[in-house]
């Protein structure tokens, strides 16, 4: 059985089935290990982990420890919850009509990344201006809708994750700032320093950045070094801005103080910095990894979530959740009525609900006639369904992206 504990309770001869963290907050080989020695849990506490789970079948057993269905259910009905009662954010025009133009624009702020940090890599300084008509295009898009271009920032493949990671930071960063309220000037020099959070990056060994599997400890050490680099990589640009310099100085700090490379905590952390460190995490969980599964975006929402209780700020997590919706644009999902389909809007009142285009009936294994359904409605009216889960695309050998 696998429970949840606190690491207080942990004792030796545990068996750690999941640390319970996103993998750049521990030094360990792998998240799943027998606990054979005292200062392995001194190790764990001290990198900032609050909760484990534990294999119950392969280890010692704590009786008062919730389950991890129990905790999962818990974290899903607060989720649910707090989505029904909260509503998307405005847009001007709908995902399908805006995802061309959304295309277009994704590309070449890869293309703009890719060329800056190879720049970098050969010593040269960042020429901001290369960047800021890119970070226009895309703060422009997200404003008409911003489910478009995200849901296109979240294909990435192995080889070239680190630059378009940094796309995909910029934007959520953008979409983030917009939903917080914030004026246009704060939204533009927050992209920029989303998209150059990680740049350097380029300062760290490629046998180290690519290394297709688990970092050892002093690898873990030298990638860290990655947030000075950056900093540094920033304070030498050209008419760069301070916020931007706080994405990327920041994007690793915790809310309890666990992070790096200050231990800053609370509201030591810029605002800016707080709202880096949960969308960095939010799109390395889902992107796929050598060393790791993509996560869905639902799932990833729901372990930021559960993180929250130590390592990001609360509201800004909720903030987050609005800002991208619980089934965000692109997800695929499976309704009560056995039909799979793809999240193609928000709902106007309740995130919970948003409209899907199905296209596949899991019971007959087979494609059916595109159909939009408003799950906010009831039948008769459009809708009459709702979601029972998410679904993994590869699993179903299906790209819901060719349905928006």
């Amino acid at each position: 059985m696998i429970k949840c504990i606190n690491v207080a309770d942990l004792r030796v001869g545990m068996y750690i089935h999941d640390l319970n963290c996103d993998w750049m907050s521990h030094p360990f080989l792998s998240k799943r290990f027998l606990v054979r020695r005292p200062d392995e849990i001194e190790k764990i506490a001290a990198s900032g982990i609050h909760e484990v789970y534990i294999d119950t079948s392969k280890g010692l057993d704590v009786d008062h420890a919730p389950t991890a269905h129990e905790v999962k259910q818990q974290l899903e009905s607060e989720i649910i919850a707090f989505a029904s009662s909260t509503q998307a954010l405005p847009r001007k025009v709908e995902a399908y009509s805006e995802l061309s133009q959304a295309r277009q624009i994704n590309e070449q702020a890869n293309q703009i990344v890719f060329d800056i940090m190879q720049d970098v890599r050969l010593g040269q300084q960042v020429e901001l201006e290369k960047m800021e008509p890119a970070v226009t295009r895309m703060t422009q898009s997200i404003l008409r809708n911003n489910g478009a271009l995200l849901s296109l920032c979240r294909i990435k493949n192995k080889d070239d994750y680190t630059f378009r990671h940094s796309v995909s930071v910029g934007a959520l960063m953008i979409s983030f700032c917009n939903a917080m309220g914030m004026d246009k000037q704060t939204i533009h020099l927050a992209g920029i320093g989303g998209m150059l959070h990680d740049i350097g990056k380029m300062k760290i060994p490629d046998s180290i950045l690519n290394k297709p599997g688990r970092l050892t400890e002093d690898e873990f050490g030298i990638i860290k070094c990655h947030v000075v680099e950056s900093k540094q990589i920033l304070q030498a640009t050209n008419g760069i801005s301070s916020q931007s310099i706080e994405v990327a100085a920041q994007h690793h700090e915790r809310h309890d103080g666990s992070g790096y490379p200050a231990g800053l905590k609370g509201d030591e952390i810029s605002q800016l910095g707080q709202m880096a460190a949960i969308v960095d995490v939010y799109d390395a969980l889902t992107s796929e990894r050598c060393y790791h599964n993509a996560m869905s975006p639902t799932d990833a929402l729901r372990k930021i979530y559960e993180w929250s209780k130590f390592h990001f700020n609360p509201q800004l997590v909720q903030a987050f959740m609005r800002c991208i919706g619980i089934y965000p644009v692109g997800t695929l999902v499976m309704l009560e009525s056995g039909r799979l389909g793809v999240v193609i809007e928000q709902n106007d009142n309740s995130l919970a609900a948003p409209k899907v285009k199905v296209f596949f009936s899991s019971k007959s294994n087979t494609h059916i006639r595109p159909e939009i359904v408003d799950l906010s409605r009831n039948l008769g009216m459009g809708g009459g369904d709702k979601i029972v889960r998410h679904e993994s695309a590869s699993k179903w050998r299906l790209d819901p992206l060719r349905f928006l």
